[in-house]
């Protein structure tokens, strides 16, 4: 367990809590639109906080803070998640987990055990264009699949979230997309943002036209689609 960085305070991160965001190292995915890729592999980095140090803050916030949004990196990577969120669970803060979905066994795990309260899960793209977008084999697809029938279960509350970039999206994906996962009621599209901390260079954000046309073709699978953050 590597922690990459502890945001110490958000109203965004978790809707509806004053909580913290804690950011995991390591990510099995390599998308080229990563803002966070600094997290990407565990070794590059050193630890922001050890845990115990991580527990100190929890203990001493418990009173002002009720959540935690556990992100990454890909939280669900690490094989010690089900102890880390043990902990957090026993001080008595609420967990939201940012996962991309790539381990559904864990995913079902940690549900069924009680240890988080929200799950919010990126859909990086339609099928036939999700290994290129997520710099993933093509045999990620039936791990997120897996993942997304399981939350489309209703077995946690949960969003589904997409950020579009100009270089790999367009209306035909989410097209697929609304086919896929039709009918949920939280699903987010989000522009992509640019910055030095980009995993690649020369990536655009949709333009606004093309960003209301993704909105509208979605939409006609899955009604409560919403633009966030644009």
């Amino acid at each position: 367990m590597k922690i990459g960085g502890l945001q110490k305070l958000t109203l965004l991160d978790y809707p509806g809590r004053t909580a913290c965001t804690l950011f995991l190292s390591g990510c099995d995915f390599r998308c080229p639109f990563c803002h966070n890729s600094g997290l990407l592999d565990g070794t590059d980095t050193p630890e922001a906080m050890s845990e115990d140090e991580l527990f100190v803050f929890l203990e001493k916030r418990k009173n002002m803070l009720d959540g935690i949004c556990v992100s990454g990196g890909e939280p669900l990577m690490d094989p010690d998640i089900e102890d880390l969120l043990t902990k957090i669970k026993t001080i008595g803060y609420d967990i939201k987990i940012d996962t991309n979905g790539s381990y559904p066994d864990r995913l079902k795990d940690i549900v069924k055990n009680g240890l988080t309260d929200s799950v919010a899960m990126d859909i990086k793209n339609s099928k036939e264009k999700y290994s290129l977008t997520a710099g993933a084999g093509p045999e990620i697809v039936s791990r997120i699949d897996e993942s997304v029938e399981f939350l489309m279960s209703g077995a946690v509350d949960f969003e589904f979230r997409t950020t579009v970039v100009k270089e790999f999206h367009d209306s035909s994906d989410f097209e697929e997309i609304g086919k896929w996962i039709r009918g949920p009621e939280r699903y987010y599209i989000q522009t992509f943002r640019n910055s030095d901390a980009v995993m690649s260079a020369g990536l655009h954000p949709p333009d606004r036209e093309d960003l209301a046309n993704y909105l509208n073709t979605v939409r006609q699978y899955v009604p409560a689609a919403e633009l966030r953050g644009d």
